[in-house]
């Protein structure tokens, strides 16, 4: 998740960058070399705009996004910085007469949308336009088809830009490009510049692997060369209307992007504040040196030796820029800062666990095998974009969902790879299957038949069933199974069963898991005789896993281990694998009571004081998934790395434990209901085992309304 990493090469380019349009603006090799600040200003410097919006590109359209909250905050932030910077310089506008020109009303909307109200302004609108299409492309298109939609877009641009000398001379390109130029000055703007670098931004934020580090700067520079040729081609041949576009910047952009990906360390804080405000500033302070030099009477130093020029105006900037985030940051509302603990409870998920934990089955599984995450349930309660993001990241490229909207919502967080459902999908909703590109469970074969009358081309696993007598074709029906796979609209992709009794090693329970392996083996024979081609095979879970490790697959469908936990703390495996728990579930003392011998607490008067006590009130109850039935001492919490009882009954939303015996307990003091506190440790598993239930269970009823935390 590009949100939980520090990118300093980001970071420190951020401020190159905008000094790059400094020099844009300022010509620093001017007085010296015309053909030197051409490369500098009009090619070098041209990095910086796609730098900064490959940038927001990165963050704001990652395959990883929740939904289009993160668009909006993105647009009305940009659109306050927009208004702003307007309101700023509106003193210069009036000094230049920009409120005298003609059609007036016309010129400042065109100004608005696409040209900015002041000359460098036009970055703003053309990040709110580029990332909104940007957004909209790839949500409907996917990343691939966004790009090549926006590169279209880019070299229509391209053809009014650098290009407009052999776009002019067709008649009917120059009378489209006339009109264009009519609503904005430059095709250099949100619709035809902005898009592709959004979208690339997006695509690296994807790329799983960069470049070696020889092969980006070799690719950097070859393409950086060859955009100054380009540039330096044009300009003799006398074809550009402006410069800021090249078909040879996106492939720049992609290999100076990977390079900067490539630092990565601790992060530094305001350098991207500060990066945004030289941007904005800049061009007063090139008025203010410029004012500065006519009354010390130092033109000829402070304005026509170009390099002084650029220098005095970066120093300004920099100035100013530290005296506004100064400014900001000491009159600022501050908000509330809500820490771990401080909340009324909260999950803290161990993403490093998480990443152990596939590391190590990965590693138990056979090479062949693939890691299929089970990620219904939320997760197991642990958080399903949280999960399925940093698994995605760690290379899962299979996953098992319940239902189909869990589906979709994995879908709508960019998770790529198979997604398949595991329970029954209502047929009508085929459509939606497609769409999404999710794999459906046939359940049986009359399921099989109405969905593929459906008439769409939906991806299936056929479930088996070997003796579960749940979901799935019996085993003994090859015919059936058979006939699925000449289904008109529908294209096997998997076959599996589910081991019902894979858990146990009792003797009973070994010779049925083992009778259910023997008859889904054979049925894959049987199939094969007939000419069926065997798609993916899976059959374990996480006992499966664990007890029948050697059994061949093609995928291991993994639930409660993926978490590092057992289903039962008396569960006994074959493979007794190194794995770590995922989830702690916290919250804080909100209230202590002292009680005296005899008085009761809670419902029911269930505890009666038998001497005097100090009773902590804790904000969270069974409604947040903590059970009913640890009421009365059979729960406890850790309270400064010592066990508190549960005493009472467990309310919907409170509870109280006895810390009579706990010293240094107030309002505020952490407590850990599950996970580790000092040397002690509560695990999920035993809280689970006390309830009379698994671990499965109660964790996938937690954290429908607690927050998340996660940390690596």
């Amino acid at each position: 998740m590009t949100k939980n990493k520090s990118y300093t090469g980001i970071d420190f380019f951020r401020i190159i960058a905008a000094i790059l349009v400094v020099t844009i603006h300022t010509s620093p090799l001017a007085s010296y070399t015309r053909t030197g600040d051409f490369i500098l200003t009009r090619v070098i410097a041209r990095v910086a705009v796609p730098f900064f919006f490959m940038t927001s590109g990165f963050f704001l359209i990652s395959r990883y996004s929740r939904g289009p909250g993160k668009l909006a905050a993105f647009l009305k932030k940009t659109a306050l910085i927009y208004l702003a910077a307007m309101i700023l310089y509106i003193p210069l506008n009036l000094y230049s007469g920009y409120f005298r020109a003609d059609d007036l009303l016309p010129a400042i909307l065109k100004d608005l949308v696409f040209d900015g109200t002041f000359y460098h302004l036009w970055y703003l609108p053309a990040a709110m336009l580029g990332a909104a299409i940007a957004w909209f492309l790839v949500r409907r298109l996917g990343f691939r088809g966004a790009f090549v939609l926006s590169l279209c877009l880019y070299l229509a641009g391209l053809a009014g830009d650098s290009y407009y000398g052999l776009t002019e001379k067709v008649p009917f390109l120059r009378a489209v490009y006339d009109s264009l130029f009519s609503l904005s000055d430059y095709t250099r703007n949100g619709v035809f510049y902005a898009p592709v670098f959004f979208v690339l931004g997006g695509l690296m934020a994807q790329r799983e692997k960069r470049l070696p580090r020889g092969l980006g700067v070799c690719g950097l520079c070859v393409s950086l060369a060859l955009m100054c040729a380009e540039a330096l081609t044009l300009r003799r041949l006398g074809l550009q209307r402006h410069d800021s576009m090249y078909v040879l910047l996106p492939l720049c952009m992609f290999f100076l992007f990977d390079i900067i990906l490539g630092f990565e360390g601790k992060r530094l804080k305001g350098l991207d504040t500060a990066a945004l405000l030289i941007y904005l500033l800049h061009p007063a302070m090139i008025v203010a040196v410029r004012l500065l030099a006519r009354l010390l009477n130092m033109w000829a130093l402070l304005v026509d030796n170009s390099l002084v020029h650029f220098i005095a105006v970066c120093l300004a900037s920099a100035a100013a820029a530290a005296v506004l985030s100064a400014l900001w940051a000491r009159l600022r509302p501050r908000r509330a800062k809500v820490l771990p603990g401080t909340d009324r409870a909260y999950l803290e998920i161990d993403l490093g666990n998480l990443r152990h934990n596939v590391e190590v089955l990965n590693a138990a599984m056979p090479p062949e095998c693939r890691l299929m995450a089970v990620v219904k349930a939320s997760a197991y309660g642990h958080g399903m974009y949280e999960v399925a993001v940093r698994l995605s990241e760690l290379g899962v490229r299979a996953f098992v969902t319940a239902t189909i909207d869990e589906g979709i919502e994995l879908r709508r967080y960019g998770i790529p790879g198979e997604i398949l459902i595991l329970g029954h999908t209502a047929t009508e909703r085929a459509r939606e299957l497609r769409k999404y590109d999710l794999t459906q469970t046939l359940i049986d074969r009359e399921y099989g038949d109405l969905l593929d009358k459906q008439g769409q081309n939906v991806k299936v696993h056929l479930k088996i069933d070997t003796g579960m007598h749940r979901l799935g074709y019996a085993w003994d029906d090859p015919d059936s199974v058979f006939a699925a796979f000449g289904a008109k609209h529908l294209r096997v992709t998997g076959i599996y069963t589910h081991l019902g009794s894979s858990e146990s090693l009792e003797e009973a329970d070994r010779q049925y898991s083992e009778e259910q392996i023997c008859r889904f083996y054979g049925l894959l024979k049987e199939l094969e005789a007939r000419g069926a081609a065997i798609p993916k095979v899976h059959i374990q879970s996480s006992y499966g896993l664990l007890n029948y490790p050697d059994l061949r697959c093609d995928y291991a469908r993994i639930g409660i281990s993926l978490y590092g936990v057992p289903s039962s703390p008396h569960d006994r495996t074959r493979l007794e694998l190194d794995l770590r728990p995922v989830l702690s579930m916290k919250t804080s003392v909100v209230l202590l009571r002292t009680v005296k011998a005899g008085q009761c607490v809670g419902y029911d008067r269930a505890f009666v004081a038998e001497r005097d006590s100090v009773i902590a009130v804790l904000p969270v109850g069974y409604a947040d998934g903590y059970p009913r039935s640890l009421s009365c001492g059979k729960g406890h919490v850790l309270i400064n790395g010592r066990p508190a009882p549960v005493v009472g009954r467990v309310c919907m939303d409170q509870m109280a434990v006895d810390v009579t015996h706990i010293p240094d307990v107030r309002a505020g003091t952490a407590v850990t209901l599950i996970g580790r506190d000092g040397a002690e440790e509560i695990s999920a598993a035993q809280v689970a085992d006390a309830a009379g239930t698994i671990t499965n269970e109660l964790l996938s009823r937690m954290g429908k309304r607690l927050g998340l935390i996660t940390r690596d």
